[in-house]
């Protein structure tokens, strides 16, 4: 049974700026937007009888009451942020990392004050290194003092439920998550795999710190996990944000949704 959901946060245009402009594809007309990427954000909630587990952050978009939209969606789910345990951060940049902290009368407030922020030593040190529009460090200086954050080092575990691997092709020190809980095996591969489109496009990306590592890699995810059942997590699909592989009668893998509806 998958007790993995989308908590999407929109569909976006993003060009050589860097600027997450909010775009909507029944309104907007893609031509104006000449030199941008389009996306949508999906940080993901895992329920686990351990705590809640949070993939990834969003933006950090407010909802109309001013509240933060990532609260919102958990709460439409039927669950309460507060039970969140585990924030899985697979990279720093600043659409992965909005929702770390919610602001509230103009004071940033960890979004999450029950749970730990899992980040790699490196990805953290790699944020402060120098000027970068990617990154929001003023939102990591809050988590930085609230003791919330956990800095990992190279792959491991957190628990007999959570494992990590640093992939490095996206930035210098990604990591993926391999999720385990009530039989089933889900795969976050943050931006090393973030759209299922991906896995059947043999291109290299200019936006990865390693395009050619992110190909392959993105290849061998799916030869692995299509045959082992793994639940992927698609943080920045336009299409299915939840899918596994199924196999065709002609023996050939292609992705089914199973997002609960």
């Amino acid at each position: 049974m998958i007790k993995a959901y989308s908590l999407y946060e929109g569909s976006f245009s993003v060009d050589a700026s860097k600027a997450f402009v909010p775009f909507d594809p029944e309104k907007d007309d893609p031509h104006t937007r000449k030199g941008s990427i389009f996306v949508h954000v999906h940080p993901f909630l895992i329920v686990s009888e351990d705590g809640l587990i949070l993939c990834d952050t969003g933006l950090g978009f407010a909802d109309d009451e001013g509240g933060l939209l990532l609260h919102e969606n958990i709460r439409k789910l039927g669950y309460d942020p507060a039970d969140v345990k585990y924030v899985l951060m697979s990279h720093l940049h600043k659409d992965h990392t909005g929702g770390m902290v919610a602001f509230t009368d103009g004071a940033a407030r960890v979004a999450f004050p029950n749970a730990e922020y899992f980040v790699q030593r490196g990805e953290w040190e790699y944020a402060f290194s120098g000027e970068n529009s990617s990154y929001r460090t003023e939102i990591f200086d809050v988590i930085q003092r609230s003791g919330n954050l956990v800095l990992l080092d190279g792959d491991g575990q957190i628990n007999e439920q959570i494992s990590y691997e640093v992939n490095g092709a996206h930035t210098p020190f990604h990591q993926a998550f391999h999720i385990h809980i009530d039989g089933e095996h889900y795969f976050f591969g943050g931006d090393v795999l973030p759209d299922p489109a991906e896995i059947f496009k043999n291109f290299i990306a200019k936006y990865d710190y390693d395009g050619r590592k992110a190909r392959d890699l993105r290849n061998q995810y799916w030869e692995e996990g299509r045959a082992a059942n793994w639940t992927y997590l698609f943080y920045h699909s336009k299409t299915m944000a939840i899918g596994k592989g199924e196999q065709r009668e002609d023996g050939s893998y292609h992705i089914i949704d199973v997002a609960k509806k």
